[in-house]
Parts: C-alpha cells; structure tokens; sequence
C-alpha cells in the first residue's frame, strides 16, 4: 500500500475540525486525522507492507523548465536554493513535521526525495513491486498507475476513507473511456487547472476521449493531423498543430517518474512502535490520544 501523504493530510485538515488541538492549543487535526485514516486502510484492507510516499519537492524545476505554469498558482514564496515554499493553510504547515515525526516513532517507512513529487516515489514503487499494489490517493494523476494485469489500483477516497473508490481498468473506461496507460494522454489533452497544465485550448475531456477511442493514443492523434485523409474537424485538426510545442513537453511533465533513486527502506508494517519513548513524548505533547492508539491496536492485531 502506497499512500499519497499529503494528499491524505489534506483530506484530514479539511475533514477535521480544527477544535482538535494538542494540550498546548496548537491545532492537531491532520495529524489525528492522518493517523485515523492509516488505521482504517490497515483494518480494512491488511496490507503487508505500507509507504507514506512525500514531496520532497512539490514543484520539481525539471517540470517547470518544460511547462512554466506548472503549479505557478500555488507557489506562496520563490527561493534561490531549494523547492519554492507551498502555499499552506497557516494552521497545517506546523503539523507537517509532527506527521512526519510520529510516523518514524511508530517505524511506518516514510519515503521522499529531493527533486521529486510524492507520486514520482509512488510510480517508482509501483513499477518494482513484485505483488498487487494498492495506491491511496486523492489525485487522480495517478489513475495513469492503474494496471489490471499488474495488479495496481487507485484507492480514491470519496468520503474519508471508509468510503473509497476502487478504481481498476473497468472504472477508468467507464468513466473516462481509458485504460491507466491512456489516462496520460487525456490528462494533458484535457490540462489540469489545479497543476497550471494549459492543455489543449478547446479540447476538453469528451473530445479527448473521443479522439484517443478512434486514433489509440497522443503519437496516433498527431500522425492524424498530419494526414489530410484523417477524420478530424478541421478545427481539431488546427487546435492540435498549433498545440505542438505544448504536447513535445506535455507528457514527460505528466507521466510520473518510473526511475526515481530510493534510499534503503523497510517497507514492512509494525508489530510495534519503533522508538515508544519518542512516540510517548510526542503523544503527549501533542495530545494524539485516541487516534494513535486506534492505529497502534490495528498494527497489532
């Protein structure tokens, strides 16, 4: 089980009431949040081996140098050295390193690495994992890492995560008309205003489908506005020639990284915590209470 962690922390944020607060009154809503979500997925789902997947870099500059509006929006400060600051809700960015710091007490593997978003570590694992996998995630990029005959699927959460969507090959046709190696493509057609990914102007996501059904994928649609005799309306036909610079860098912002260089971890899920004193401190301090405790049980079991 590989979890998209901030993708999951945010849910938490939102879904929590911020009246959840540590002794002190700091605000511990993602971080109770967060916890109780890994326990249902634990209970509910019994995997073998669990990954908090993180950003090391939100906005990694080998995508921004290809696409420079690359989640442009969301940058809250621009630094010389290092990834630019994310704009964050004011009360989550300090829980941020406390998530971090439970999980490592508890021994859940945390993986990040610089240079990379969380789903490049996601795409990497996926690809070397030898069993079924199964991604958390509220980011439907990662529909592109669906994969029946490998075994992988998206867990979306709908509501929490007592309530997800499974999401395999018969879903993602259903509701898109593509298979998770076709989701790429529609992905950058259709753009993603939430990553700063333009698309093509005019092309949304019906068209997309429909010319991904009847020409197979991106390198089939492009040979077809270079062939007179190709059923494309002459104002698709017009829309994707003058898309060209656009869809040469598109896909290698788009598709996750497949490559990216692991530290050694374990992967295996906890009996117990790794370091209990730390994690008595922590709980204490930030009044984790029932939701570690619900975790620490599930992991026991």
């Amino acid at each position: 089980m590989l979890l998209d962690t901030a993708s999951l922390y945010y849910r938490a944020y939102f879904g929590v009431p911020d009246s959840v607060r540590a002794p002190d009154g700091t605000p511990v809503n993602a971080v109770r949040g967060l916890l109780d979500f890994i326990a249902r997925l634990v209970q509910d789902h019994r995997p073998d081996d669990l990954v908090a997947c993180m950003d090391a870099d939100w906005r990694p500059q080998w995508r921004v140098d290809l696409i420079p509006s690359y989640k442009a929006h969301r940058v809250a400060e621009e630094t010389e050295e290092g990834p630019d600051t994310e704009e964050t809700p004011d009360t989550l960015a300090p829980q941020v390193p406390v998530i971090e710091d439970v999980l490592d007490a508890i021994g859940i593997a945390r993986v990040g690495v610089e240079g990379y978003e969380a789903d490049d570590v996601i795409g990497t694992l996926a690809g070397l994992a030898t069993g079924p996998v199964d991604i958390v995630t509220g980011d439907r990029d990662l529909y592109q890492l669906v994969d029946d005959a490998r075994g992988a699927r998206v867990l979306y959460p709908l509501k929490g995560v007592g309530n997800l969507q499974l999401t395999d090959e018969a879903v993602l046709r259903e509701k898109y008309g593509v298979t998770g190696s076709g989701y790429v493509d529609l992905a950058l057609l259709r753009g993603d205003p939430s990553d700063g990914l333009p698309g093509v102007p005019g092309i949304g996501e019906k068209t997309a489908a429909k010319l991904l059904d009847a020409f197979g994928d991106l390198a089939g649609i492009m040979a077809a506005v270079d062939d007179p005799a190709a059923k494309l309306t002459p104002s698709q036909r017009k829309k994707l020639d003058e898309a060209r610079p656009y869809i040469a860098v598109a896909p290698t912002v788009v598709r996750v990284a497949s490559d990216v260089p692991l530290p050694e971890f374990d992967p295996a899920l906890p009996k117990e915590p790794l370091d209990p004193a730390s994690l008595d401190e922590l709980a204490a301090q930030w009044g984790l209470g029932g939701s570690l405790q619900r975790l620490l049980t599930v992991l026991a079991e």
